[in-house]
């Protein structure tokens, strides 16, 4: 898929003026020569996507069959458009497994694997701890707003899920986000590294309850990546 958006041609600034100094030198009037417009330089989806992603996952590659699987789904079910299917409602991921299994890699690559399909994808990600960070109360800034933007993204990334530290207020927002995202049947991306026993523990039973039902699940095994030495 090819965005609408292209990149701005490049300008020559002083070059063009030293054209036109040479042009009028020869008795050449330089409005009367007709300049060639560059192409504009088409940007793809992926490659706006790839701006947003973090560095370490901007080639991210969905792997495992239920991630692609997912992806799949959800690009059917996509709605029609001039630029592409956009995306619509459906089932949302929880990709779960231990410290460095390679969770939050497999979700940019299910993101990254739907724009190579050519759907129109507006997007969020966040990572838990960061979204209680972004939307904490403090003075010039509009908290609810914040968790609007998140709550009604066509497609949201949730990494970490679980792994903040939780608090009555923290269990309250989280509920809202996901119940707004249940009720709407808003695809979401969510990993985490808790069990669901410890899910529920972590996040209430009402959190937990809306999980078990609107989400398909993954789960990642190994050990951790980040901690295995390269082989020889």
């Amino acid at each position: 898929m090819t965005a609408a958006l292209t990149r701005e041609p490049r300008r020559v600034g002083a070059i063009a003026d030293r054209l036109d100094g040479i042009l009028a030198g020869r008795g050449i009037d330089p409005s009367t020569v007709a300049a060639e417009e560059p192409q504009a330089e088409p940007v793809t989806a992926l490659e706006l996507a790839d701006a947003r992603i973090p560095a370490r996952y901007r080639r991210a590659l969905a792997d495992y069959p239920q991630v692609i699987a997912w992806a799949d789904e959800i690009a059917r079910a996509g709605r029609p458009g001039p630029g592409g299917p956009g995306i619509a409602e459906g089932p949302s991921l929880l990709i779960a497994g231990p410290t460095g299994t390679g969770k939050t890699y497999q979700a940019y690559g299910a993101v990254r694997t739907l724009l190579g399909r050519g759907v129109r994808l507006r997007w969020e990600a966040t990572t838990s701890a960061d979204l209680h960070a972004r939307l904490r109360p403090r003075a010039g800034h509009d908290a609810e707003r914040d968790l609007q933007t998140l709550v009604r993204c066509p497609l949201l990334l949730l990494d970490d899920l679980g792994a903040a530290k939780t608090s009555e207020w923290t269990e309250e927002l989280t509920y809202r986000l996901i119940n707004h995202r249940y009720e709407h049947t808003l695809p979401t991306l969510i990993t985490t590294n808790l069990p669901t026993a410890e899910l529920r523990t972590a996040l209430g039973d009402r959190v937990a309850s809306r999980l078990a039902e609107m989400t398909e699940r993954v789960i990642l095994t190994g050990p951790d990546r980040r901690r295995t030495a390269p082989a020889a």
